[in-house]
Order: structure tokens, then sequence, then C-alpha cells
């Protein structure tokens, strides 16, 4: 648990002056967790069998590239085009007519790190977008994930009976989760009731903030599914008592793709 508290004390004085500051520092710090982040995902994929280390670079490049791109913008449409898109499917699908070995690289390891790119890329890119679009918003995002996570767990420690998805995350209980929701619903309504919008229509606020609540715990359950076809618990051990980034990032990650649907509403 002390080393739980000093990582959270760390994270936060990393953290918040780089959101506070934004531009160019939030989104060089933003780039360097995408790469962190790809690094995890394919740490936990070669559990099972290693990528040629060429391919690796390239995706590790690749990543920074989508996650750095346009970190100026603030706008939610996408600068891509198709050129890009067809450039990486052909860095890892080409690379299969000269491996002539399918135990090094086939089809199944070139789509999994397409998607692994783009995911980590555009995921990390769009928390720069939402920053520069409006802090407050992110802030709200972010009290959605933290008070809905903290407060599921605390309040399946004490009253949960009922666990929620064993096979997944055998922690995680039905009551839990009920807490957590309606605490993150609670504080991230009025966080942006009293700061963002008030002129909102309020049911209109808690019934979106309750669905971006539901959608960050399927985010972390998304990420304990993967953790678990490969037998591992924690992605990393990078920040002692967290796990690694994206231990710590999955409800985020998934609550900042669900905003985009609903930004024109909020």
């Amino acid at each position: 648990m002390k080393d739980r508290i000093m990582s959270a004390i760390i994270m936060v004085l990393i953290f918040v002056p780089l959101l506070i500051i934004g531009h160019l520092p939030f989104a060089c710090f933003m780039t360097l967790l995408s790469i962190i982040g790809l690094h995890e995902i394919i740490k936990m994929r070669e559990k099972k069998k290693e990528f040629p280390y060429l391919l690796k670079v390239f995706a590790y490049i690749l990543v920074a590239f989508f996650s750095f791109l346009n970190y100026q913008q603030n706008v939610f449409t996408s600068m891509l085009d198709f050129k890009v898109f067809s450039f990486i499917i052909f860095i890892f699908l080409i690379p299969m007519i000269f491996v002539q070995k399918k135990d090094q690289y086939d089809i199944t390891d070139a789509f999994f790190l397409i998607g692994a790119v783009l995911f980590m890329g555009l995921s990390f890119n769009l928390l720069v977008l939402i920053r520069n679009y409006d802090m407050n918003y992110f802030i709200y995002l972010i009290l959605i994930t933290m008070i809905t996570d903290s407060f599921a767990m605390i309040t399946g420690m004490y009253i949960g009976q009922h666990p929620l998805c064993p096979k997944i995350s055998p922690h995680k209980t039905i009551e839990g989760i009920v807490g957590g929701v309606l605490t993150g619903t609670f504080v991230a309504t009025s966080f942006y009731n009293q700061v963002i919008n008030p002129s909102m229509p309020l049911v209109t606020v808690i019934v979106l903030t309750l669905l971006l609540s539901i959608v960050g715990q399927v985010g972390d359950l998304v990420f304990s599914s993967m953790k678990r076809s490969y037998k591992i618990k924690d992605f990393s051990h990078l920040i002692p008592g967290h796990g690694g980034i994206l231990d710590r990032l999955d409800s985020l990650i998934f609550v900042s793709l669900a905003f985009v649907l609903l930004v024109g509403i909020l």
C-alpha cells in the first residue's frame, strides 16, 4: 500500500504540471506513454512468440508518429489520409513474404502489430486532442475514471458479494461496479455542472456521465481480458503498486474514445 501511495503522489506531481502547461510538453509526454503502452502490449504478446526486431522498431516509430501527429489540433476531425494507413499495412504485411517459417512471423502477427500501433497511437493522440480542446473536459474524464475505479474497489472490498466477471477479473463485484459508477457519476456531473457548462440540462449530463463511467469499466474489463488471455497479472511493473501504463490508463482510453462520440452533445 505504501508503494501504491508513493507512486500515486509521484504520478500526480509529474502529470498535473504537464496537463496545465499543455501544448508541446503534454504532447511529448503522451507520445512517450504511447510508446511505453505499445511496449507493454508487445511484451504481453511475446509471452507466446517474439516479433522480428526490425518490425518492433518500425512499430515504435509509427506509434510515436501517430501520437504526436497534429499535436496542436483542437477539433475532433482526423487529419490522417489513406496514404498513412496504406503505409502501415505494407510495413507489417509485406515482411511475411521474406519470412519462410510460419512460427517466426505470420498473418496473425502482422494484424496484431497493425492493430496495436493504430490503437495505441490514435488513443494517445486523442488524449492530446481532448486536452487542446478544453482542459476542463480532460479533468472531467479523469474524474469519471479515477472516482469510478477507486470507489468500485472500495465498495467491492467492503460490501461486494456477487462476482461480475470471475473468469476475467475475479475481484470485481456487481456491488463494487454499482458503487463506483454512481459515485463517479455524481462527482463528475457536479464538476461538469459547476465548471464546464452550468446551462446544460442536468438530466442530460447525468445520463451521459453515467454512460461514460460504465464504458470506463468496460474498458477495464477489456484490458483485463487481454491479460487473462496471456496469463499475466499486470502489463508491466513500471509503476510500483499500480502495474504498467496500460493498467492505469485502460479506463481513460475507453472513456476518451466514447467521449468523441458524445462531444457534440456535451
